[in-house]
Order: C-alpha cells, then structure tokens, then sequence
C-alpha cells in the first residue's frame, strides 16, 4: 500500500454485482450505479458532480448508510428515522476500508437537515453544535454552526449538498475549514452542485456522465464552463434564454 493511501479511511467501494437480480430496477437502473465495478477515492478530498437525478445523491447516501451513519444524517451514534427513504444500495456495495479507523465522522446532508436538528434538540446536545438550537438559526447559519462546531478533525465527513443553504461567501469559508480539517486528518466525500467548493485544491472530481463516471480537471466540469460562461456573457446568454 502506498504511504499516501495511509491518510484515506475510505479507499475504494466496489459494487457486489453477483448480489444484483434485477439491473432494471432503481437504483440499478442509474448509469451511475449499472456502470459501477470500483470507484477509488485516491484523495483526502472528493467531489461527485452530476445533474439532478443522476444519483450522486443515492450514491453518497449508500455509502454512508454502510459506513454505518444515520440515513437521515449525523454522525455514527445517532438511530433516528423520520421517513424511510433511502435506496437498498448499501446492501450491495463493499468498503474497502483504509487501515487507520477515523476518531470523527459525520454524514451531512441538505435534504434532511430539519430532521437533524430536531433530534439535535430532542437528545439535549446542542453544545456540540454551538451551543445554541439549531432551529432558533436560519438554515445557512446552522449548517455553517454544525460544519464549524461538530467536525473535529481525523474523520470521515460525507457531505451531501452542503452548498444548498449557504451564501457564495460561506462556501468560501467551507473551503478553508474544509483544508484546515484535511491538514487535520480528515478526509471528504462531497457531493455538490457548486463551482465554488469544487475548485478546492487538489482534489479528485468524478463527473457523472451516461457512460458512468469520469474524472475529470475542474476547468473541464460542466459546472465551471456554464458558470464562466454565464459570467462573461450574462447579456448574450440571456437574450437567447429569455426571447
């Protein structure tokens, strides 16, 4: 093993095809999942681009739920459930585990973020998070509270979206607290529609595409292109968008 790979907790999944009966059945049916053998994660840091309904979502969430974190969010202690709504891809993914064990960890998604913070409030654990209820914030301040409060540093952090409720200036202060934890041990698997956080440094960046996924250079995501795009030719674009 190299010594670089020391640093990952979460080296590679690899998708147990002879457990599948049924590829046309969600979410098998998703080129993400149908093309899937090995997915390697061969940096601290690493996005999973794609549109919506590509299913970077249900594959962020699988690899949670094996790693053995709340579907809902949270961290490895937390057993609630609002509404069952995640996939049975767990079930047929297999971790290829780093040899160091994380001493934190977290599974950070948008979608459910409400539910965690009233468990939050209901378990009377809120000095873990700032100190104060994260339903008494906006949606971005408690995000942005949990994010600089909770994570501590030589975990594993899955973060689902985490862009959706914050300001184009808070994802840049994710950035720094996002290198400040890399520096700590830390590694991130990050799902996210955002040019911003993706142009993180030295990260990996899987694109899904129809074929499956792609690595690909930040300049090169599609992300990246619309946004530079729409930046220096706001005018053009719109006239054609809008007539």
């Amino acid at each position: 093993m190299e010594a670089f790979n020391m640093k990952h907790y979460l080296r590679s999944i690899e998708l147990l095809k002879d457990k599948i009966d049924n590829f046309n059945q969600y979410p098998f049916t998703l080129p993400i999942i149908r093309n899937l053998d090995t997915l390697k994660f061969d940096k601290q840091v690493t996005f999973i681009i794609g549109e919506n309904g590509s299913g970077k979502s249900t594959l962020l969430e699988a690899i949670a739920i094996a790693w053995g974190f709340n579907a809902e969010g949270g961290t490895r202690n937390f057993t609630f459930s609002t509404r069952s709504s995640h996939s049975s891809l767990h079930e047929y993914i297999r971790l290829i585990r780093g040899v160091k064990k994380p001493k934190d960890g977290f599974f950070l998604r948008a979608e459910s973020f409400y539910n965690l913070s009233t468990e939050i409030d209901e378990l009377k654990v809120t000095e873990f998070y700032g100190g104060v209820s994260l339903h008494e914030q906006s949606h971005g301040e408690a995000f942005f509270a949990t994010f600089m409060n909770k994570f501590k540093g030589q975990g594993l952090y899955i973060l689902d979206e985490p862009e959706a409720a914050l300001s184009p200036m808070r994802q840049l202060a994710m950035i720094s607290r996002i290198h400040d934890l890399v520096q700590l041990n830390s590694q991130f698997i990050i799902a996210t529609h955002s040019p911003i956080i993706i142009g993180y440094p030295n990260a990996t960046i899987l694109q899904i595409a129809d074929n499956g996924i792609d690595v690909v250079e930040f300049e090169n995501t599609e992300h990246y292109i619309v946004m530079k795009e729409f930046i220096n030719n706001r005018k053009k674009m719109l006239e054609v968008l809008l007539e």
